[in-house]
């Protein structure tokens, strides 16, 4: 990986976007043109994890290490590449040397929390660590959302409101703070309370995005859905391409009766099921998705789902274009064909999906979800995609109606008056689903027996 050619071919095999690949070759440079430079190797190492390349990131940290690096970000990058490539109780150590160096590095400080709740510790074996810098630096505000964010993702939601309500209690008027106890009352189930909170906090801080979609949620959860065009029209401005700001957009000219609604929502024409292509090296279908369920069922290490995700009650397995397993290695290619015939299939437009189509894609993320029974994916949107997509490998035996179906147009808060799922596909072993990055999508839970397995990527034009 340090000869610029393997290197030039690799971003190319996993069809990474040009303006990153471009970043990429230009760090490699640097390492080349300052051999005894920690810092070439750090940003180097930094900007291939981004990218997903973990096993060379770790390689480059080492290499950061030797040359005299010290500092707490590069730990953190090797730490993170741990976590990736598996060495879990390395990678728990990373983050603690990360940690000695920087006490108050929030990024290490969440990123060692979730690392011990997907290992199976409870919320408060998760929590140690925060509550522990929380002993040095108690009226730290950012600590303590980033607490209630983990109880939050724990299911303890009630446990944190209270946290929030406390923190409110102490600093009236902090935006931030009135934001997240605005989400997690909305979620409680108390939309008029959400708006007052959320309207103070978007008032406070109109250039934020997450105050403008707390907002727009709770106007929706209301029937309130005018009042939040504005928020939501400034939103796009500021962000054109953010695909949750799209989705925004949608579901209020879907609850004002907006004819541009079913423009963005026309599933006949954006939502489309495909096989997954026969890369070489395997006679037929079949074949090649039993290696790669293999492949990608011993990446599933964790316990519990990680923090900030849809995923609830199942597991997520990242940078899986990381792996050497032939299957894996081979899955951009047989990705290929279904996304060519889905881009040509849409063609042009003006609308904000097809005005993008430029004939060719790039992949921006790639992971792969487990689920058991009652796994679920809650509705969501992947705001920094174009496309996104679900592919189903193994799938539970015998579930009864639409149980673990994809469902479409369903927004992930409630709304007044309810806007329910109005599309849905079976999934099939080996058929990959393509759609907007904007469309609201979740799946609908299962019983019984058996397993959930898919693989998921987020597209982008180049």
């Amino acid at each position: 990986m340090t000869e610029v050619v393997p290197l030039v071919a690799e971003l190319r095999r996993r069809r990474i976007p040009s303006v990153v690949a471009q970043d990429i070759l230009r760090r490699e440079q640097a390492v080349a043109d300052r051999p005894t430079s920690a810092v070439a190797e750090h940003n180097f190492a930094a900007g291939l994890g981004d990218a997903g390349f973990w096993k060379a990131a770790e390689q480059h940290v080492r290499a950061a290490f030797a040359k005299g690096g010290d500092a707490p970000e590069t730990w953190l990058v090797f730490a993170r590449a741990l976590v990736e490539n598996g060495q879990w109780g390395e990678a728990e150590k990373a983050f603690r040397e990360t940690l000695r160096r920087r006490p108050l590095y929030y990024d290490a400080l969440r990123e060692l929390a979730q690392l011990r709740w997907m290992s199976g510790d409870d919320l408060r074996g998760s929590l140690a660590d925060i509550d522990a810098a929380l002993g040095a630096a108690p009226a730290d505000i950012v600590l303590q959302l980033m607490r209630a964010q983990i109880q939050d993702n724990a299911g303890e939601k009630a446990q944190a409101r209270e946290s929030l309500l406390m923190l409110a209690k102490h600093n009236p008027g902090d935006p931030r703070i009135l934001t997240a106890l605005a989400q997690i009352t909305l979620e409680l189930g108390e939309p008029d309370a959400s708006l007052r909170l959320s309207e103070t906090a978007y008032r406070l801080a109109p250039d934020s995005a997450v105050s403008a979609v707390a907002f727009a949620s709770a106007c929706f959860a209301v029937g309130a859905s005018e009042r939040a065009l504005p928020a939501i029209e400034r939103l796009r401005q500021s962000a054109p391409g953010n695909q949750h700001a799209i989705a925004l957009e949608a579901t209020a000219w879907r609850l004002l009766g907006d004819p541009r609604y079913r423009a963005l929502y026309d599933f006949d024409a954006f939502v489309a099921a495909f096989k997954l292509g026969v890369p070489a090296g395997w006679d037929t279908l079949d074949a090649y998705l039993r290696d790669l369920s293999a492949a990608l069922e011993a990446l599933h290490r964790a316990k519990a789902h990680p923090f900030n995700q849809s995923i609830k009650r199942g597991t997520q397995a990242t940078s899986i274009l990381d792996s050497d397993a032939p299957a894996l290695r081979a899955l951009p290619i047989a990705l290929d064909t279904p996304i060519q015939a889905y881009m040509q299939r849409l063609g042009a437009g003006p609308d904000p999906l097809r005005a993008r189509n430029t004939g060719r894609h790039a992949i921006k993320g790639i992971w792969s979800i487990r689920m058991k029974s009652g796994g679920v994916h809650i509705n969501h949107v992947h705001s920094e995609g174009w496309l996104s997509s679900a592919c189903y490998l193994s799938l539970p035996v015998d579930a009864p109606g639409k149980e673990g179906w994809i469902k479409f147009g369903e927004p992930g808060a409630p709304t007044r008056p309810p806007c329910p799922a109005e599309h849905f596909i079976q999934p099939h072993v080996g058929s990959i689903a393509l759609f907007p990055s904007y469309m609201w999508h979740g799946t609908i839970p299962f019983s019984g027996d058996g397993v959930r397995m898919t693989f998921a990527l987020d597209i982008v034009p180049d």
